[in-house]
């Protein structure tokens, strides 16, 4: 029979427990709104962006710059975002789960991968793997800033030209709503041209000091903007996975309290009862 005393322990230990799952709830919602608001923010400029490059690729031959020519060396680089953080149910686990799951399929097809870690959580399964990323950047969602994606762009355009890639893929969760979340592939370079068929009316533009130059400022920035709206989907998706957990964690640590209640209970009524029994025994035992 259980020892009332072990159940009560329970129950404070799991009560304790509830308050951190609430207090951490009540934080990843605040972090998240903030992490909304940034999306938002941040999307009318990543929108002009690839408005104004859109316009000036359909009006530019793929040689007027080294981003827009594609390659056939076999060679890909997959841009890998985790969380540095845990306690965010699936969040990581599905996502290094398909990219472990690519690195398979591109050894089976003898394709050369290289790989970035954006999170420690990436930066820790790649070395469980005994597979040696190319660049780690870890921490950088506590305080995540522009400078952050301005940095993974200067190393990744200098790998894209060092090994002479193919492409450069990217893997990150994409943040759909507060309840759900979804794996989403890009490629980042080389900068895929539009569809003719959607190009805007053919217009004479003058170009100042030239289209070539205007690419070489553009392209850039283009991809920064990119790693960088992928970096906040990340964030924004990363509250929203550690909001669900800890709200299921909370209600799962509720019911867990309620049945240890309900076991303390029935646990003191049986000794109670056989306590009146042996009272009421001895009693029956010392009459004459």
């Amino acid at each position: 029979m259980p020892i009332l005393r072990d159940i009560k322990n329970r129950v404070n230990a799991v009560r304790n427990i509830q308050q951190i799952t609430k207090a951490m709830k009540m934080v990843a919602a605040a972090r998240l709104r903030r992490a909304q608001q940034r999306i938002v923010h941040a999307r009318p400029y990543a929108q002009k962006m690839e408005e104004v490059l859109r316009r000036l690729v359909c009006h530019t031959a793929p040689e007027s710059h080294p981003l827009l020519l594609p390659r056939n060396t076999g060679k890909q680089l997959l841009l890998l975002v985790s969380s540095d953080k845990g306690l965010c149910g699936s969040f990581n686990s599905s996502i290094l789960r398909l990219g472990w799951e690519f690195l398979k399929r591109a050894a089976a097809e003898q394709r050369e991968v290289f790989l970035m870690a954006v999170g420690r959580k990436a930066k820790d399964f790649l070395r469980v793997k005994s597979v040696l990323p190319r660049a780690e950047y870890t921490h950088i969602f506590a305080d995540l800033s522009y400078a952050h994606a301005s940095q993974i762009r200067q190393d990744l355009l200098r790998l894209y030209d060092e090994l002479n890639l193919e492409e450069v893929l990217l893997l990150y969760n994409e943040f759909k709503s507060p309840g759900q979340q979804k794996i989403a592939w890009g490629r980042i370079l080389p900068v895929e041209p539009p569809d003719p068929a959607s190009c805007p009316v053919p217009i004479d533009y003058l170009y100042e000091p030239s289209a070539c130059s205007i690419l070489e400022e553009l392209l850039p920035k283009y991809i920064e903007v990119r790693i960088y709206h992928a970096l906040l989907e990340s964030a924004a998706a990363e509250q929203a996975a550690r909001l669900t957990a800890m709200e299921m964690a909370h209600r799962n640590a509720g019911e867990m309290i309620d049945r240890l209640i309900l076991l303390y209970n029935r646990v003191r009524q049986e000794r109670i009862t056989k306590e009146l029994l042996e009272v009421v025994a001895g009693a029956e035992a010392l009459r004459p």
